[in-house]
């Protein structure tokens, strides 16, 4: 006898619990107008069989798949190397575990891969989807957009603002950090602490949290040389480029306000090459307080902190509660709200 054959069948369930197959399909689907103690017959016959339904068949009657895409606009490479993704996966991860959802990782290596996220999406094999690390040029909104798929963004996607009036697009669903606040706490900070010719090291431009983080930097140190603000990529190696270029444009600058801790912790190493004492010489502050780096550098890292595992939870549970029409963070008719959550300045010894 093969194994699919020997899978306890509804059939087997229902003689069981000694009820009709209807009641155990309604049962196991999530239905209503069950009574407890019938329900509860039908629940141990379920594990005392070790029955497991068939997730097409369930699909047929409750049409939810279970499923949930999550997308990261960002090559394989990246996504691995980057502390930042780990710690969000991990919150929609365990969200999506807790409401017996199972979790699809969908990567964009090149372009060519958006129209295949695109049709995977339009198939109709998930529930939703969860997108984050967009830049501003990306194809996969419109994409997902023609597909059909309800979604929530990690981080405010910038096409998302309306161009007349600048007002954000509410039905455009994300979860976000404070990013500017949090830009503008780093750098009252570093001015609080007497410095006067701080730099600032951008993430890429192409994405609203640098812009937004740019923006803070701005709001604080109004004047600016133009000369101190230098765009990066968010990685240590564009952290190192962007401190070697400030260094070599601005070499009595005392402090450095990193657009994250990746970036810091490749700024921190061109300035020990150099022979500048951090924070004597030059006070550095980053963003994003991700623990194997903030913690492991020489001297710890200053940085503001953003809860990045409960910013992954979030996005999951706003999708799974729109998928359902309901949540405290709904909004007219039931449809989730976007939510951007506070940040906090995390003193170390770097600054």
């Amino acid at each position: 006898m093969t194994e699919t054959a020997s899978r306890p069948t509804l059939e087997a369930v229902a003689a069981r619990a000694g009820v009709s197959r209807a009641t155990v399909s309604r049962v196991v689907n999530g239905g209503d107008g069950v009574r407890e103690p019938l329900a509860e017959r039908v629940r141990r016959a379920v594990e005392e069989l070790g029955y497991v339904p068939n997730q097409a068949a369930r699909s047929l009657v409750t049409k939810r798949h279970d499923a949930v895409a999550v997308v990261v606009a960002e090559p394989e490479t990246r996504v691995f190397a980057d502390p930042f993704f780990a710690l969000q996966l991990r919150g929609i991860s365990k969200e999506l575990t807790a409401h017996d959802s199972q979790l699809v990782l969908l990567l964009t290596e090149g372009r060519d891969d958006h129209a295949r996220v695109g049709r995977y999406l339009a198939g109709g094999h998930v529930d939703g989807a969860l997108v984050f690390s967009l830049h501003l040029d990306d194809p996969l909104p419109g994409l997902i957009r023609r597909a059909g798929v309800p979604t929530v963004f990690g981080g405010r996607p910038g096409w998302s603002d309306d161009t007349a009036s600048g007002a954000a697009d509410p039905a455009v669903v994300y979860v976000d950090s404070d990013n500017r606040g949090g830009a503008r706490e780093a750098v009252r900070h570093l001015v609080g602490l007497g410095r006067t010719r701080i730099g600032h090291i951008t993430g890429a431009l192409d994405q609203t949290s640098a812009v937004d983080r740019l923006d803070g930097f701005r709001d604080v140190m109004v004047d600016a040389d133009p000369r101190l603000i230098v765009e990066s990529d968010f990685t240590p190696a564009g952290g190192e480029r962007a401190m070697r270029e400030l260094l070599d444009r601005c070499p009595d600058l005392d402090a450095v306000f990193a657009a994250n801790d990746l970036t810091a912790s490749g700024a921190l190493r061109v300035l020990r090459e150099r022979g500048l004492r951090v924070p004597d010489d030059v006070a550095l502050v980053g963003f994003d307080d991700m623990l194997p780096v903030a913690e492991q550098t020489e001297p710890p890292l200053t940085t503001v902190r953003q809860d990045i595992e409960e910013m992954g939870r979030l996005m999951a549970r706003l999708l799974l509660r729109g998928l359902d029409g309901q949540g405290a963070e709904a909004g007219v008719g039931g449809a989730p709200r976007s939510v951007i959550l506070p940040t906090t300045l995390v003193r170390r010894a770097s600054a």
